[in-house]
Parts: structure tokens; C-alpha cells; sequence
């Protein structure tokens, strides 16, 4: 039998020992009258049949689950009394653990032993000293959070992977998810930095850097990802381009040079692009190099909309600005070995738009040049402001004329503003247009998931009976939600000055309470949903690819909405329906179906499930038909999805890429390609590192070249959850990663 391993309470991972179950069952069966005691053989048997059922769910399971194997095990073989002495024994010790349910998971996290937590975040690194200080308090967060602040009935369903509170470790704190940053009104306007008056930059580059701080604040004052727009910045060339002509000036002055006009401007351009690139190399290393307060680089995104700007010259300004920042990322960052790899940050999204989706647009050499840093560095990720000016419209707005914007890091979106021609300036920002739809400074509350293949299961192929949970689960999720709004109620805006007090978010007195930015559309908070596919399979034996299954694929969405809808109506809070990007929780679902419902072909036989609406990643299908199927889902996905097309190394092949790029441009709103760009240490291989199992099992990362398995020896980047991800992911993620089937042969 293969070595198997264990996931103790405390995470830690152990080898696999069936002499303890043994004993366990034993220990049980010497307690009972004889005539109800087990023989030798009858207990080594039961011990023999529960490491079969270990071995087969090829991951290491956890000792709960392996207890509960146990139970049934001993249940099967006749043994009641014995199963009794079991279940009071297993929950005498759960009492016991209950009078202190942190310190094991918190000593687990110092030794580097925990397997949940180590894999949690694919961009946090679990070694350093940051980073196990804010999982340490994360797993304090986590405890106080379920047994003081969340009902008890949230609680369980979390627990059992019925639905999932996300970012629960953050939760005893009044701190919100994810947000737009309003970059343009701090730096025209200042800001404040930890006590420290920032003033309106006199500099491109200087407006780059004070960028990078702002990054920064706003990263350690929330959980969730941010966004900035480059046009916040575009201004800012100008600025620098009069600085340097009057410079110029006094330097031929000085010299007594003299200089047509024509080479003056000529000198003066090529020092702007200087500039630029200074500027834009800030942002690029400061981003990457900076560590926030929870011990990881911010997780930003910068948007790339040359309709942003609010003339032909600023729009020539950001063009230039643009194409550094793709230069920038083309060419990577030097890893420990000084060998150029991809970043995970930040995070880039260009506009795809009249003016550069197609050859001879002024813009097109833009377009060619994000596809061939998609090709080598798998961002940037697209929008087609055509899809997107279709389906969001804020009030007064007609179908094609309107809006387009970011989302708030990684594919969570903002409603459209539905005030009438804006909020009054309810965050008294001083960049206020009246009239004009606002996004830059709002905000996400959170967001809870309904676990929909958890659903489907326990409807038993019974429709009414699935509509009937399915209610009563998502009536959950929005008592759960209001608990993220109300844990937000009442916040003064001196919990984050950087947010609240100096334009990040809003402008508003020391000591006022942010109440009035929770309501009325200007933030949103997102019910999540995860397993549409698994969900639609289980419960008619179809795949969304087939009629039937896109049919009830489309009407869950549907119904979805339907409560996001009524919610909103009754309580004038802008919930939202939300595609999860599951990371690490993928697996936590996976675990627990497979807990609840055993193994299930085509449902529950994976340590993963789907992402929101996605098409299985084993599924044959062409990156056009995925997009064209996954747009009809996109567009019910309004709180935010991203689809993908998983593509081999295009690099020599970038009129594909630009084909792929202008399908999204007609036919969806907000799609991204999935490349591979990996490196070994060791043996200086450049190219894709392998997964393959290991003599226990366990999928484990691999050079082919050379065979180095060591994780610290390997740089891997991947995208997971709409992010860049660089540290390694746990077993149910990287099983989906090694599954992913090409999109484009």
C-alpha cells in the first residue's frame, strides 16, 4: 500500500498510520459487554477496509473525516454498542478541545506544520514572520468571529462547506473587502500618509511614487483587492513634460545653444519618455517588493482605458504610458538567480475599444503589444468596453452608450450608479462631477458563496425539493451577508483615515461614521455561488455544453438574481451576484461533499470543484465556443465573473492570440488567457514545471528537465482565482490545475 498521510486537527500533515485506528476501534470494543466485543480479526479487518477508503480518496484526509469512516465502518460490520462508545468518545474530546480552540492551529502556523493555512493564499509565503503574524491572528479572528459574533447556524454551514463566509479572518474587524480607489482625487486634490500632507505631485514620476504609497495604506487597511486607473496618472506627463521644456530652456540658455523648434520638442519627448519609464519601473518594483501588514505584496490592479481621458492629448499620454507598463511587464522581474520571471503583481486589464481592436485603428500597436505580453506573462486580462457599455447602465443610460470601468481587483464589479445623476457627493470627494456616473471610491462589504453542488445533493434528483433547499440556502447566505453589513455599521471613518478621511474612498470628518456610504448603491456586498457545473450534472446527468444542461444552468442564474433583486429592493443595499473565484476554498468544498455524499462520478469524484458558471477544465472544448457559451453566463454574473481560455506557449503564434482577443471584444465582457511561465532554480530549465505524484500520492511540482522538486528551488505562476498566484497551491487546486485541458490545439 502507497504511503498515505493524514491532516491532524492542528493541520499539521503525518504519515499515515492504520496501527491507530486499530487501537482506536480496540480501545472501543474493550469497553462493551464481551458478548458485543470484537475479535482481532474483525477489528484489523475494519482497520484494513477504513485505509482502503483513505487510499482512494487520493488526498490526505483529514482526522475527522477518517473518524467518521471509522464509525461507519464499525457501524456496517454490526456493531452498534461499540459504534456508541465511539461516537460519546469522540465527543467528549471535542469538548475538551473546545475549552481552547487556537492554540494547536497557531503553533502548527510558527513550525511551518500547518497544510490548510501554508496553502491558503497562493501569494502569501508561510515562512516569514509577517506572514505568520497575520495568519496567527487570522486564526484568533476566525475563533472569536464563530463563537461570539456570527449566528450559530451560519457557523455550521461554513464548517461543512455548505456555504462559505469568506474571509472570516478578517471579520472581527470593521474592515471591508475590495474597492476602486479614487487615485485621481488624491493626488490632484492631496492626501494624507500617515500623518503626513501629500501635496499635488510636481512630477510624473513623483505622482508614480506617492501612487505606490497610496497602494500601500489602502492594502493594509482592508482584506480584498483594489484597482487604479493609469488615466489617474496621465495628467501628471504633461506636468513633467513643462517642467522639462523650461529646463531645456535654461540649459541652451546657459550654454548659448541655439535649437529649431522642431528638435527642441524632439529632446524635450524623448526625456518625457524617460520620465515614463522611470515612473512606470517605480510602480512596477515597488509593487512587487512592498510587503502590507498581512504579510503579502498588495493585491492591485492597475486598468489600461485609453476612453478614459478627457482629451486627444491626454489620451496621447496614456497611450505612451501604456505601452511602458507592457514593455515593463514583457520583460519580468529577476528572481533570487537574477533570470527574469512573470510577477504576480500587479494585476493588468486593457480596454479592448474601437480605437485599438483592429488592425489600422489608431491604437492597434497597443493591442499587438498586450498580446504579445499575454503570450509570454498571462496579463494583461481584457474588457470590451463594446459588451460592457451594453450591459452596464447606470441611470438614464441606453443599451451601447454605457459605461465602462474596472473591477475592484480581480473580477469583482460595482452596480451602476442608480442615483439619478449621481450621489450628491455623499463621500465628498473634490473630484465630484454632478451628473456623471461615479465608481472611483466605491466599495465592497464582502461576500458569502452558496455552495450550489451542495444543493443539488441534497435535493436527491427531486427538482421541487432542490428549488425548496435552494431557497432556504440562499435565505442563508443573506442572513449571513447581513452580518458583513452590519459588522461595517457604525464604523468611524478613524478606523482607516487613508479610506475614509483622505480620498480614498471618501473624504468625511474624523470621528463620522461611514453608515451612509453602505447604502443607497454606493457600495455593494456579493452573494457568491461556486459548482454551477457539478450542480446542473447531478441533478439531470447533463453538462452546461448540452441544451438541457445550459437551459437550467441559465435558469439557477436566474433565480439567483431574483434574491440578489429582492434584497436589494427591501433594504437599499446593492447586493450583487458574484462568479467566486475559489482558491483555496475549491478544495474545503470538494472535501466536504465527498464527507456528505460519498464519491459521485462526474460530481464529487475530484478534490475540486468549478469555479462560478466555468466549463469543467476537463472538458474538450475551442477557446470561441467556451467564450461564446460562458458570455450568456457572464452576463447573469453582474457583482463580477472572468472567463478564461487555457492556451500553450503563444509566443511564436500572436496572430491566435489577437484573434482570440478581438472574439472577446464582440462577444463578452470580461475574459482573460491562461498561459505557463515557470522556472527552475537548479538547473536554469525555462519552461513548464510538471505536476506528478509522489510515492505517498501527493501531487508535487517537478522540473522535467532536471527533477528538482523543491518548492523554494522552483519559481511556478499560475492563475487561480483571477490573480497571479507564485506560492504553491493545496491538493484540490493543483489537482484542477494538472486536469486543465488546451482551449487552443
Amino acid at each position: 500500500m502507497k504511503q498515505m498521510k493524514i491532516i491532524k486537527r492542528s493541520g499539521e500533515e503525518k504519515p499515515f498510520d492504520i496501527s491507530k485506528i486499530a487501537n482506536a476501534i480496540r480501545k472501543a470494543s474493550q469497553v462493551v459487554d464481551i458478548k458485543d466485543a470484537l475479535s482481532e480479526g474483525r477489528i484489523n479487518l475494519i482497520a484494513e477496509e477504513v485505509a482502503g477508503v483513505c487510499a482512494g480518496r487520493d488526498r490526505a484526509m483529514t482526522v475527522e473525516e477518517i473518524q467518521d469512516v471509522v464509525e461507519s465502518k464499525i457501524m456496517e460490520m454490526g456493531s452498534h454498542e461499540i459504534a456508541k462508545k465511539y461516537i460519546v468518545y469522540r465527543y467528549k474530546r471535542a469538548l475538551a478541545r473546545k475549552a481552547n480552540t487556537t492554540d494547536e492551529q497557531i503553533l502548527s502556523l510558527i513550525e511551518c506544520n500547518n497544510e490548510d493555512v501554508k496553502q491558503e493564499n497562493s501569494n502569501k509565503n508561510p515562512t516569514i514572520n509577517s506572514v505568520q503574524r497575520d495568519y496567527m491572528a487570522g486564526e484568533v479572528s476566525k475563533d472569536v468571529s464563530s463563537r461570539l459574533l456570527l449566528p450559530a447556524d451560519v457557523v455550521q454551514a461554513h464548517r461543512d462547506g455548505v456555504i462559505h463566509f469568506h474571509d472570516m479572518d478578517y471579520f472581527a474587524q470593521h474592515m471591508h473587502n475590495c474597492d476602486l480607489v479614487n487615485l485621481e482625487d488624491m493626488l490632484q486634490n492631496g492626501t494624507v500618509i500617515s500623518g503626513t500632507m501629500i501635496e499635488r505631485p510636481h512630477s510624473f514620476s513623483t505622482a508614480c511614487n506617492i501612487a505606490t504609497q497610496i497602494i500601500a495604506q489602502v492594502a493594509s487597511n482592508q482584506y480584498g483587492g483594489q484597482s487604479i486607473s493609469l488615466t489617474h496618472l496621465a495628467p501628471f506627463v504633461d506636468v513633467s513634460r513643462q517642467a522639462i521644456r523650461k529646463e531645456l530652456s535654461a540649459e541652451l540658455a546657459e550654454a548659448g545653444v541655439e535649437m529649431t523648434g522642431e528638435a527642441f520638442d524632439a529632446v524635450v519627448e524623448r526625456r518625457v519618455r524617460k520620465e515614463i519609464k522611470k515612473g512606470v519601473q517605480t510602480i512596477q518594483y515597488q509593487v512587487v517588493t512592498l510587503m502590507t501588514t498581512n504579510g503579502q505584496a498588495p493585491f492591485v490592479t492597475v486598468f489600461m482605458y485609453l476612453g478614459e481621458a478627457r482629451s486627444d492629448a491626454e489620451r496621447k499620454d496614456l497611450a505612451m504610458i501604456i505601452e511602458e507598463v507592457l514593455n515593463e511587464r514583457i520583460l519580468g522581474v529577476k528572481n533570487e538567480q537574477g533570470v527574469y520571471i512573470t510577477p504576480a503583481f500587479p494585476k493588468l486589464i486593457y480596454v479592448l475599444e474601437e480605437s485599438n481592436v483592429r488592425a489600422g485603428s489608431p491604437y492597434w500597436y497597443l493591442t499587438e503589444l498586450a498580446a504579445r505580453c499575454t503570450a509570454k506573462r498571462m496579463v494583461p486580462d481584457y474588457i470590451s468596453e463594446k459588451k460592457m457599455r451594453e450591459y452596464k447602465l447606470s441611470t438614464g443610460e441606453e443599451a451601447g452608450h454605457g459605461d465602462c470601468y474596472t473591477c475592484m481587483g480581480c473580477r469583482s464589479f460595482l452596480t451602476p450608479d442608480r442615483s439619478e445623476g449621481g450621489y450628491g457627493n455623499v463621500a465628498r470627494a473634490k473630484n465630484y462631477e454632478p451628473g456623471k456616473p461615479k465608481f472611483y471610491g466605491r466599495f465592497n462589504q464582502g461576500v458569502v458563496t452558496i455552495n450550489l453542488v451542495d444543493v443539488a445533493l441534497s435535493a436527491h434528483g427531486d427538482m421541487a425539493k432542490f428549488w425548496d433547499i435552494f431557497e432556504e440556502r440562499c435565505e442563508l447566505c443573506h442572513k449571513a451577508l447581513r452580518c458583513r453589513h452590519e459588522r461595517l455599521l457604525g464604523t468611524t471613518s478613524d478606523a482607516a483615515p487613508i479610506l475614509w478621511q483622505h480620498g480614498a474612498l471618501a473624504r468625511l470628518d474624523k470621528g463620522e461614521k461611514i453608515d451612509k456610504l453602505l447604502y443607497g448603491g454606493y457600495s455593494t456586498i456579493s452573494l457568491g455561488y461556486a459548482g454551477l457545473w457539478e450542480c446542473v450534472y447531478a441533478l439531470i446527468g447533463k453538462k452546461l455544453t448540452e441544451p438541457e444542461g445550459e437551459k437550467l444552468g441559465l435558469e439557477i442564474m436566474e433565480k439567483l438574481n431574483f434574491y440578489t433583486g429582492k434584497w436589494k429592493k427591501a433594504e437599499n443595499i446593492d447586493y450583487s451576484l458574484y462568479g467566486t473565484p475559489l482558491e483555496s476554498t475549491t478544495y474545503k468544498f470538494a472535501k466536504c461533499l465527498q464527507k456528505r455524499f460519498g464519491t459521485i462520478k462526474g460530481v464529487t469524484d475530484k478534490n475540486y470543484i468549478t469555479n462560478s458558471y466555468h466549463i469543467h477544465v476537463t472538458e474538450p472544448i475551442d477557446a470561441f465556443s467556451k467564450l461564446a457559451l460562458e458570455s450568456k453566463f457572464q452576463k447573469l454574473s453582474p457583482g463580477g465573473a472572468i472567463s478564461y481560455v487555457e492556451v500553450p506557449n503563444m509566443q511564436q503564434n500572436i496572430p491566435a492570440v489577437l484573434s482570440i482577443m478581438q472574439y472577446i471584444y464582440d462577444h463578452i465582457m470580461y475574459a482573460e488567457l491562461n498561459t505557463k511561465s515557470d522556472y527552475c532554480q537548479v538547473c536554469g530549465f525555462d519552461g513548464e514545471i510538471q505536476i506528478v505524484k509522489d510515492e505517498a500520492g501527493k501531487l508535487i511540482w517537478k522540473c522535467p528537465k532536471c527533477g528538482n522538486a523543491d518548492e523554494s528551488k522552483l519559481n511556478v505562476a499560475r492563475r487561480t482565482c483571477g490573480y497571479i498566484g507564485s506560492q504553491f497551491w493545496n491538493q484540490g487546486r493543483t489537482q484542477e490545475i494538472k486536469e486543465r485541458v488546451l482551449h487552443v490545439s
